[in-house]
């Protein structure tokens, strides 16, 4: 029997909670001098809060 249910339907279900998700990339030095980047995904709920953010190693 064959799915009826295709990937877009899914995502019409799935209801929204309002937040916004945002990847971070900080760089920072690492203690040999290379440079390292930190990633992370974030929720925020509305853009004004971009420059608020803090992400630590």
């Amino acid at each position: 029997m064959a799915k009826t249910q295709t990937f877009s339907d899914k995502l019409k279900k799935k209801k929204g909670d309002g937040l916004i998700s945002i990847k971070v990339i900080k760089g920072y030095r690492s203690e040999i001098g290379s440079t390292r980047f930190l990633e992370k995904f974030v929720k925020i709920e509305s853009a004004d809060q971009i420059e608020k953010l803090d992400i630590s190693k």
